[in-house]
């Protein structure tokens, strides 16, 4: 199937996805830094700290828990109705939603009421995730000429850092704050942000143009009748390497992250101001490597440059642990940085990979599919590297070790794929 596009289309709905997705993903971080920072006091109250950051943590894997529900409700209507409405669904849903946390009373107001209710919006925010990357991606990709997929496919992950930046930039100018203030109603206002950034949001998303190509198959009648069971049947293996691709970006990032900010502050001891610098420096420095990243793919493949980036990752592993642990703030932030610059590298193909691996009839289900299923055990990789904390005395290797694990696990992924892609459309510019 070929389908002819602009330039200037491409374009437009490529920045189209890119701001809609910096804006959702806003939103999603903002509760995995207020999960180390404010949810495990004010929502999980408990005298021992461990515990208290574990229920945190648990109730932001809730979230992951959602997404593949996400996945198959709005993969299933994207390749039914369209991209673009379920995309103007997902926004307007994190959004909300998110705002809402923004008002929730704490446990010491409601109590084991607080709990339930942050995990309940957890779950809503999952769900609309889970249908947003996989959409965004798809949208980019089916607009974008064939020799320019890289950069195209590249544009919704440089979203991911500018969704960090805003929500750790949020974070970082209300914990200046004096501490009474924070917990007393400073932190809530990053959440409440989320309400104006909605607005545009949906603004932006409402002038993005359908995908030629799913038009294309409406008009052939095409389109895959139960697009989710058929991404089951005839193209699982896709599926599976399509998520091993994914687990480095989602997980690898939430570990040095999530885990990290927790680990900095509750076990070394370290102010919370310095871990959100270095997630910051981290943002903009992957911001570059994603742009790199996406031309390196037209050239030599995504399925290479995952490889690639993937043994990288797992190379740097130990030395950035080794430098977190000293406590010193430049090495800490160079080391954050430099472990969230190498798992960017396959994070920034990984559009362009999951969407060759499906043909178009099946692409936003298989694709929105493969990144959470990914993503649900990316939910647990705070928590599991929490608990490994405990066999190994507090010390940091086993988060390490852990990473490790996940980067070769993409680094596999990604030398498997190009060999069983399904994805042969051509989009050709005019």
């Amino acid at each position: 199937m070929a389908v002819t596009v602009t330039e200037a289309e491409a374009r437009k709905v490529a920045f189209g996805a890119f701001v809609g997705t910096a804006l959702e993903w806003y939103d999603f971080f903002l509760f995995g830094t207020a999960a180390s920072l404010v949810f495990n006091r004010l929502y999980f109250a408990s005298d021992d700290v461990v515990v208290a950051t574990a229920g945190a943590f648990a109730s932001f894997a809730v979230g992951f828990l959602a997404r593949p529900l996400g996945a198959v409700l709005f993969g299933h209507l994207g390749d039914r109705i369209g991209r673009r409405k379920c995309l103007i669904i997902t926004v307007a849903l994190i959004g909300f939603v998110t705002g809402a946390i923004g008002l929730l009373p704490t446990y010491f107001s409601i109590g084991v009421a607080a709990p339930v209710l942050l995990t309940l919006l957890r779950l809503l925010q999952g769900v609309a995730v889970g249908g947003e990357w996989g959409g965004a991606v798809t949208l980019a990709v089916e607009h974008a000429p064939k020799e320019h997929r890289g950069r195209y496919a590249a544009m919704p992950q440089i979203g991911s850092p500018i969704g960090t930046l805003l929500s750790s930039g949020a974070f970082l100018l209300v914990s200046l704050l004096p501490p009474e203030s924070f917990d007393a109603w400073g932190w809530r206002l990053p959440f409440l942000a989320a309400f104006p950034l909605l607005y545009i949001a949906l603004w932006i998303r409402r002038r993005v143009e359908e995908s030629p190509l799913f038009e294309q198959l409406l008009k052939e009648d095409e389109l895959a009748s139960s697009p989710v069971p058929e991404v089951f049947r005839r193209a699982f293996p896709q599926l599976l390497v399509g998520a091993g691709t994914a687990f480095l970006g989602i997980g690898g990032f939430y570990l040095i992250t999530t885990f990290v900010i927790s680990y900095g502050t509750a076990n070394l001891g370290m102010p919370r101001s310095l871990l959100l610098t270095a997630t910051l420096v981290a943002a903009a420095v992957e911001i570059a490597v994603l742009i790199v990243g996406g031309r390196m793919a037209e050239r030599y493949g995504p399925g290479r440059i995952t490889l690639i980036g993937g043994i990288v990752s797992a190379l740097v592993a130990f030395p950035t642990f080794w430098m977190i642990d000293t406590t010193n703030p430049a090495l800490v932030i160079i080391g954050v940085t430099l472990a969230v610059a190498c798992l960017s590298i396959p994070y920034a193909v990984s559009g362009a990979l999951l969407t060759d691996l499906f043909p178009a009839r099946l692409r936003y289900s298989g694709v929105a599919l493969s990144a959470n299923v990914a993503g649900i055990v990316s939910g647990f990789v705070p928590l599991l590297a929490t608990a490994l904390l405990t066999v190994s005395d507090g010390q940091s290797w086993s988060a390490a070790l852990l990473l490790v694990v996940i980067a070769l696990i993409t680094a596999g992924s990604g030398a498997l794929a190009p060999r069983i892609a399904l994805g042969h459309d051509e989009v050709v510019s005019r």
